[in-house]
């Protein structure tokens, strides 16, 4: 007759419990994954059957009760894990966003924005369809089939622990976002650097001929200037958001290793899969 002890039931609900607060916590805070359109039902049956999956690979787990305070805290310490390994892809994604940001407000288009249902907020609409390029980039390249992969290595590279997880993680992952500064600027600057010879010569023409109105021609074609040179710049940002999503996925793979892990196995550099050529 199979007996089944209070010990056993506890070392089984928490092989299952902690790998599911760290898998649920990269899935609400990486991008498409967490996406406010996806239903939470589906985003828990995603996580449940991840970590039933690598739930067998995780190394010895703490002998904690998962109920008792010792237990709790290893949950809201995976739960935090979980949420900065998503939350170093998210900064990708922010990086592009402030790209459209920065260039809706140089074409005009600040007073176009729509409601964000990700952010909860508004959003212009440059911003929205780098967004979507960026998303787009993300599953064509195969970079959330990536992420996953970087989230199952973290148990082997972080292993669960009753010890508190040192600082070195969450000071590279401070460090990463300034990168939504730096790569928001860098994308936006090709559309920035014509609006700016746009200007210069719409106050040359205004200083030659100050009968014309400028604020009459000035609006239709510095919009005019700036969807060309989206439409012109649009076929190469594919490489650099590419880039950016490698970054991304290496700063996730390197963050459990700075949180004071002892070793991890060797491994291949990061590849993603290029894009299909269009037709």
């Amino acid at each position: 007759m199979l007996t089944l002890s209070s010990a056993d039931m506890n070392t089984w609900i928490a092989a299952l419990l902690w790998p599911l607060a760290r898998i649920l916590g990269l899935i609400a805070a990486a991008p498409v994954f967490g996406h406010a359109s996806v239903p939470l039902s589906l985003k828990v049956g995603l996580g449940v059957f991840l970590a039933l999956i690598v739930a067998p690979m995780v190394p010895a787990m703490p002998a904690a009760d998962p109920m008792s305070l010792a237990g709790l805290l290893i949950l809201v310490q995976e739960t935090l894990i979980g949420l900065a390994l998503g939350f170093s892809i998210r900064v990708v994604f922010a990086a592009v966003e402030m790209a459209g940001e920065i260039s809706s407000l140089s074409m005009g288009l600040g007073f176009a924005s729509f409601f964000d249902p990700q952010t909860q907020g508004q959003s212009a609409a440059i911003s929205q369809f780098m967004s979507m390029l960026a998303t787009m980039t993300f599953l064509a390249v195969n970079a959330h089939l990536v992420l996953l992969s970087a989230l199952a290595e973290s148990f082997i590279s972080l292993p669960i622990s009753a010890v508190p997880v040192g600082g070195g993680g969450f000071k590279l992952l401070a460090d990463w976002g300034g990168k939504i500064f730096s790569s928001g600027v860098q994308l936006s600057l090709p559309i920035v650097a014509a609006l700016l010879i746009t200007d210069i010569a719409l106050g040359i023409l205004t200083r030659a001929a100050p009968q014309l109105h400028l604020f009459g021609i000035g609006f239709p074609i510095t919009l005019g200037v700036g969807f060309l040179t989206l439409m012109i710049t649009l076929p190469y940002l594919a490489t650099p958001v590419q880039n950016l999503l490698l970054d991304g996925i290496e700063h996730t793979r390197s963050m459990p290793r700075n949180w004071g892990a002892k070793s991890a196995p060797a491994r291949t550099p990061t590849t993603l899969a290029a894009p299909a050529a269009p037709p």
